[in-house]
């Protein structure tokens, strides 16, 4: 067997595959695009949904990739079994309907066996097959020449996700040999397919023949597929001879330096082992998900992140690390990746600083867990109860990021045991709730054929032009392609075509069609890319369009005008997000419409008033320098060459359009823009808000919509200039903070007549006393605006010492407030003031607490005051 690194395992699977002709496709990003049925890309097959369910035609129908994957729904068992990881890579080669299982499993055995490529020896492979399946087991025995011994039927061994694209399919495994076993001979699992060790499923060929229907039958497909999986890790382990997954060249260099910090060694304990693992484990999946534009939150993807983290910082503890240390790791990770992953290592200042920030907030709540858990633990044994509850277990595991062994130990240690049951009905509660809040949609479509099937050809033309003359290619109502238009809306697709399909953001064009005559036949309501790459146009049917037939097609240009301003605004608007934020600032989605703009990036953080001012300052001030926009059709390595940036979830083929302002903002885009940035008029921020963990939004404007927000501006300042008398609008700011000036007088005359109120009815009420069980009491409804006096007022009862308690209650409408306070005296006798607040409290239908001296609560009751007060002497009695 050759002795390979990760990074040749990897790049010698997507050469072999090259070699039969594949596209090699680049690992898409781990936030999904598009597809609000994934939390995080979690296999190589799902970046090809698009292609299995026709929505998408691909240039070539072979296709190749290695995926970055995250699955973290075994999370548990991570560090404790040899291949279980919370992000892997998935190597796959995938056919649209062109080779099937003859190809698939032949170019399996050669890359896996031959000399030139992996090497293994043939003898130490087998392979399962579904019972079913003929062909495929045919194909092993026959083509392959595998000895019947080493082709095993699996009932299991069929690919189905419910509804849609399914099949057979056959697993290849790799015999490990017998120091690998740990089952008995005769033990049922002891086979190529079994639960065992000495086994090791690597790759797994998918035939996808069937669509399964919501009938529970199948079909044939209208194409065949197929869809294989190797996972990288595993074959990793088996070239480099590793116990597990974790003695690799893809996890070794994080251990190590995890030793470092920790002055633990990896190997010398099991337990210790497991929190190693954990660490090198979690950090990938950190890095990566950070780096493509994911950030730790409460909520999401971000929950998934935060979750991660706080589990290694706790691994970490146990290792003796008392302190940030998981940022340090981040750079050890991009260099492992680097051939083929650069965004990790490029982006590594950024990730550190938010694992860096993420973790040392973390260390602050570590210890108010730990006290929340310590007391919970002396009132049970002071309770004399021996289970620790589930719920409390759960709260500790989902506020504070406990490991639920942590908890264990922690309960183990004082004698007590843990309500594992309850645990797993909240744990069970929280995953009904994550998955209420993503989009229930099914994982994988059937092919749709109509559209996939239309191969005419359709040029987009209008770049440069909002007009033209095109034949009529095909027009499609109820799902057929028919020859004549009926009265409602239709699709059409033309030879050449002035309208912009929605793409990149950028909205469609609207307009009209006419006949050669000018009469309006059609109006365009929208303009879509059909899978074969056509602009399909959605249009309202005015008298019947014929295929053959001559129209003109006319573009709304008032219309496109202010969306070619939007979009080249939203280049410049990309280019000084990255200048005053950074350039960890990457676009995560935008809009471009008619009226306005909208833009979404990643940032950890607010960003403040005088970033957007300064944001807003750049935008104008190119436009003001009149810098010709241009535009160049070239290659993608030329492109990334002249410095292009690539915009968020477009995927690029060999030709691309260059978008180059000034060679200041240099950006890959297909979409419409301004001949000149002063073109664009005038640019405005109108707002910015945070709509995800780590996403924010920018809604900005342009030309005539931008100068009429700065009008409806001056207006409003006009109107404030008329209520605060000012005869112009240059005096609005000196008149305003005159009046505040003179508001903050009164509202200090206010405050110093309550507070002498308050002192005059406190020398009344500390004379009424009563005394109950030899305690004193002052009980008294006072007329005051809020608690902050009524706490002034138990300032002085305390300095006069005028009872052992004092409870004040005060009504504004309709609300109450309630104020229970204990001297040292009462405190010696066992009182408390907030056990007091929470027996009176209810009566003003409210609730409160506070310290054993002092406590407060609120309420909605005023009728109830002096019952309140009433029930304070009850509680005293």
């Amino acid at each position: 067997m050759k002795q390979l690194s990760s990074a040749q395992i990897r790049q010698m699977f997507l050469d072999f595959f090259k070699s039969k002709g594949h596209m090699v496709e680049p690992s898409a990003s781990l936030v999904p695009v598009n597809d609000p049925s994934l939390l995080w890309i979690n296999s190589g097959v799902a970046t090809m949904k698009k292609y299995f369910d026709g929505s998408v035609v691909p240039e070539n129908p072979r296709i190749a990739n290695a995926q970055k994957s995250i699955r973290t729904n075994d999370i548990e068992n991570v560090g404790k079994t040899a291949r279980h990881h919370t992000m892997f890579e998935m190597l796959g080669n995938f056919s649209i309907g062109d080779y099937f299982k003859t190809e698939a499993i032949h170019w399996a055995w050669e890359f896996l066996t031959s000399p030139e490529w992996i090497d293994f020896d043939p003898e130490k492979l087998y392979v399962t097959v579904y019972p079913e399946d003929a062909e495929a087991k045919r194909i092993w025995l026959e083509e392959v020449g595998l000895p019947k011994g080493h082709v095993v039927e699996v009932a299991d061994n069929f690919w189905d996700l419910g509804v849609g694209p399914s099949g057979p399919d056959s697993e290849i495994f790799y015999d490990r040999g017998e120091s690998f076993n740990d089952l008995a001979e005769d033990d049922p699992e002891n086979y190529p397919g079994g639960e065992n060790e000495r086994y090791l499923e690597i790759w797994n060929l998918v035939f996808s023949e069937f669509n399964h229907k919501p009938d529970n039958t199948y079909e044939p497909l209208p194409h065949q597929n197929i869809d294989t999986g190797m996972g990288l890790e595993r074959m990793v382990s088996i070239i480099q001879d590793a116990p597990t997954n974790f003695e690799t060249d893809l996890f070794l260099p994080i251990i190590e330096k995890t030793e470092q910090l920790s002055g633990k060694k990896y190997g010398s304990d099991k337990t210790l082992d497991i929190s190693f693992k954990v660490i090198a484990d979690h950090i990938r999946s950190l890095a990566f998900a950070i780096g493509d534009g994911a950030l730790p939150s409460n909520e999401g993807r971000g929950y998934v992140l935060r979750r991660l983290l706080r589990r290694a910082v706790m691994h970490g503890k146990k290792l003796g690390i008392n302190e940030a240390f998981l940022y340090q790791l981040v750079p050890i990770v991009g260099k492992i990746m680097v051939s083929f992953y650069p965004e990790v290592q490029q982006q590594s200042e950024f990730i550190q600083k938010v694992v860096r920030t993420e973790e040392e907030r973390f260390h602050e709540t570590i210890n108010e867990g730990l006290t929340m858990l310590n007391d919970v633990l002396a009132e049970l044994k002071a309770d004399n109860k021996s289970t620790l509850d589930g719920k409390v277990i759960f709260k500790l595991y989902d506020t504070f990021g406990f490991p639920v062994e942590l908890t264990e130990e922690v309960a183990e240690d004082e004698g007590l045991k843990v309500d594992h049951e309850g645990f797993e009905v909240e744990m069970q509660a929280q995953k009904e709730r994550a998955r209420a809040a993503r989009t229930t949609e099914t994982s994988m479509g059937v092919q749709t054929a109509l559209l996939g099937e239309i191969k005419v050809k359709s040029e987009f033309v209008g770049y440069d032009q909002l007009e033209v003359e095109s034949k009529l290619s095909i027009i499609i109502q109820n799902d057929a392609v028919i020859e004549q238009t009926s009265p409602g809306t239709a699709q059409l697709i033309f030879a050449k075509t002035p309208f912009y399909a929605e793409m990149g953001g950028q909205v469609a064009d609207h307009g009209v069609i006419t006949d050669t005559s000018g009469e309006i036949v059609a109006t365009v309501i929208d303009v879509q890319k059909a899978p074969n790459g056509q602009p399909l146009h959605k249009v309202e049917v005015a008298k019947p369009l014929t295929t053959g037939e001559n129209y003109f097609l006319q573009v709304d240009a008032a219309r496109r005008n202010k969306i070619l301003k939007n979009h080249t605004a939203t280049h410049l608007l990309h280019k000084a997000l990255k200048e005053v934020l950074g350039d960890h600032a990457n676009q995560a989605g935008s809009l471009v419409a008619p009226k306005h703009l909208r833009f979404d990036f990643t940032h950890f953080g607010q960003v403040t008033p005088d970033e957007l001012k300064n944001m807003e300052k750049i935008v104008n001030q190119r436009i003001w320098e009149a810098i010709p926009v241009v535009t160049i059709e070239t290659d993608i390595d030329t492109a990334k060459n002249m410095g292009a940036m690539a915009l968020f979830g477009e995927k690029y083929g060999h030709d691309v359009r260059v978008v180059n302002i000034g060679d200041w903002s240099i950006e890959l885009c297909g979409g419409t823009h301004v001949i000149n940035t002063e073109d664009i008029g005038l640019f405005k921020i109108v707002s910015e808000s945070g709509i995800g963990a780590g996403v924010r939004r920018i809604e900005a404007l342009t030309g005539q919509e931008a100068y009429e927000a700065f009008r409806q501006e001056e207006e409003r300042l006009l109107e404030i200039a008329q209520i605060v008398k000012s005869p112009q609008i240059k005096e609005v700011v000196s008149k305003t903070e005159q009046l505040q000036q003179q508001l903050r007088e009164l509202q200090k005359e206010n405050d110093q007549l309550a507070t002498k109120l308050a002192n005059q009815q406190a020398g009344d009420i500390f004379k009424d006393i009563k005394e109950i069980n030899g305690t004193t009491i002052i009980t008294a409804q006072v007329t005051v605006k809020d608690m902050n006096q009524l706490r002034q007022i138990a300032d002085q009862w305390k300095q006069k010492a005028a009872s052992d308690v004092l409870v004040l209650g005060t009504a504004q409408g309709e609300k109450v407030n309630l104020l229970a306070a204990m001297s040292p005296a009462a405190l010696d006798k066992g009182l408390k003031a907030g056990d007091l607040i929470k027996a009176i409290a209810p009566k003003v239908g409210g609730g409160g607490g506070g310290r054993p001296d002092m406590a407060q609560a609120g309420g909605k009751n005023p009728a109830g005051l002096n019952d309140a007060l009433s029930e304070a002497l009850n509680w005293l009695s």
